[in-house]
C-alpha cells in the first residue's frame, strides 16, 4: 500500500476505481491532451460495501474495459471499506526509518482495531511539532487494511492480466485529484492559527458519494484523517428502488433528476416517482450530514487537529442538484462540488465518476 497523497507528475499508470455497480479507469494524458477514461458495469453483487465479492466477475469487467479502450497495463487500485483503519499518531522525532517503522507498529497495536498479523500496515509522516518542553515530535498517518482485502485486489489484477504497481487508500485518490482546487483560508481561519502565522492553509473535508461514503480531511496533499461510512448515495437509491420497484440504475437516475432544488410540481416525469425520489433525498439528508459531522467532531478532538474550512463533494452523488446547498445549510459551513481541471471538458456526470480513478493515476 502506498500512503502519500502528494502529487508530483503523471505517468502511464492507469488509476482504477471499483465501485458497487461499475469499474472506472483513467489514464492521464501525456502532454497537452485530455485523460482517457472509461467505465464498464459490474454484475449485481460483484462488489459490495467496498469489498470484492466475486473476483472472476470483477476481473472479467477489467479485461473488457482494458481490451476495449487499449489502456496501459500498469494500474493502481484503491481500497475503501470499513475494514480499513486510519489513525494519526504523535511520536517523538525518530530519524532512522527502521526505528520509526518499529515505533509505529508498536503504537498501532493499541490504536488499530484489528490483529496486526492479519493486516497490511503502512505509514507516512504528515507533520512536525515542538512540544511545550521543547522536544521535537512528528505526526504520523497510519493505515491498516485486512490482508484478505488486499489479496482480493491482487487476485483481480492477476485475473485481468494487469501489472499492479500500487494499492492506495481511496481517500488519497480524492485528495490528489482535488487538492489543487481547494479554497484558501478565510480571515477567521487565519486568525485561529495565530497572529504570528505568515500563511495559513486550513484543512478540507473531502466527501466521495458513491457505493460508500468516502471521507477524508486533508491539508494540501497530506491526509490527516479518513474513514468510510456504509451509509451512502447508493443506499438512498436502494431505498428508492425498494419502495418504487425501479431498477437500481434507474433509481440513481431519478435521484439526480429530482434533486433538491426545483419544486416537485415543476419536475418532469411521473409525479409519484418524482415525489418518491425527493422524499428519499429529504429523509436521508440528515443521515448524510450526521456522517460528515461525526468525522468533523472526531477529527476536531484529536491533539493534532487543525481547523477545517470547506467541505468538497465528488462522486456520482455529488451531481444531485441542490445537495451541496442543503448540506451546507444543515452543517453551517460551505459545501461545494469540485472536479479535476483535467476533466473539465467532460460532462459533469462523467467527470464525477472519473475523479477518483484520475487521482489514483497521478504520481505522488
Amino acid at each position: 500500500m502506498i500512503l502519500s497523497a502528494k502529487k508530483n507528475k503523471t505517468t502511464t499508470t492507469v488509476g482504477v476505481d471499483i465501485d458497487a455497480d461499475s469499474v472506472a479507469a483513467v489514464q492521464p494524458a501525456q502532454g497537452s491532451g485530455a485523460p482517457q477514461g472509461a467505465v464498464v458495469p459490474l454484475p449485481a453483487g460483484a462488489y459490495s460495501g467496498g469489498e470484492i465479492a466475486d473476483v472472476d466477475a470483477v476481473a472479467a469487467a477489467l479485461r473488457e474495459l482494458f481490451g476495449r479502450e487499449k489502456l496501459g497495463k500498469r494500474v493502481r487500485l484503491a481500497v475503501a471499506s470499513q475494514s480499513v483503519a486510519f489513525r494519526s499518531l504523535r511520536l517523538p522525532l525518530i530519524e532512522d526509518p527502521e526505528q520509526l517503522k518499529a515505533a509505529v507498529r508498536f503504537q498501532a497495536q493499541e490504536q488499530i482495531p484489528m490483529p496486526l498479523e492479519s493486516a497490511v500496515l503502512d505509514h507516512q509522516v504528515i507533520g512536525a511539532q515542538v512540544a511545550d518542553d521543547g522536544s521535537r515530535q512528528v505526526d504520523v498517518a497510519v493505515v491498516a487494511a485486512r490482508r484478505q482485502s488486499i489479496d482480493l485486489l491482487l487476485a483481480v489484477a492477476r485475473g485481468a492480466g494487469l501489472e499492479l504497481v500500487g494499492i492506495d487508500l481511496a481517500a488519497f485518490g480524492m485528495i490528489r485529484a482535488l487538492a489543487a482546487t481547494a479554497s484558501r483560508p478565510g480571515a477567521e481561519l487565519a486568525a485561529a492559527a495565530g497572529p504570528e502565522t505568515e500563511e495559513y492553509v486550513p484543512a478540507t473535508l473531502y466527501c466521495g458519494l458513491g457505493g460508500v461514503t468516502n471521507l477524508a480531511i486533508a491539508r494540501d496533499y497530506s491526509c490527516l484523517f479518513s474513514r468510510v461510512a456504509e451509509f451512502s448515495a447508493r443506499g438512498i437509491a436502494e431505498e428508492l428502488a425498494g419502495t418504487t420497484g425501479l431498477q437500481l440504475e434507474h433509481a440513481e437516475q431519478w435521484l439526480v433528476h429530482a434533486g433538491l432544488e426545483q419544486p416537485v410540481e415543476e419536475i418532469s416525469g411521473d409525479p409519484e416517482t418524482v415525489a418518491a425520489a425527493r422524499g428519499a433525498l429529504e429523509s436521508n439528508l440528515g443521515r448524510l450530514a450526521d456522517e460528515l459531522r461525526l468525522s468533523l467532531d472526531y477529527y476536531g478532538a484529536l491533539e493534532s487537529a487543525v481547523p477545517v474550512g470547506e467541505v468538497v463533494l465528488c462522486g456520482w452523488g455529488s451531481t444531485i442538484p441542490g445537495l451541496p446547498a442543503q448540506l451546507g445549510a444543515v452543517l453551517g459551513r460551505e459545501v461545494s462540488v469540485r472536479r479535476p481541471p483535467a476533466l473539465a471538458a467532460a460532462d459533469d456526470a462523467w467527470a464525477a465518476r472519473l475523479t477518483l480513478p484520475y487521482g489514483l493515476a497521478l504520481e505522488r
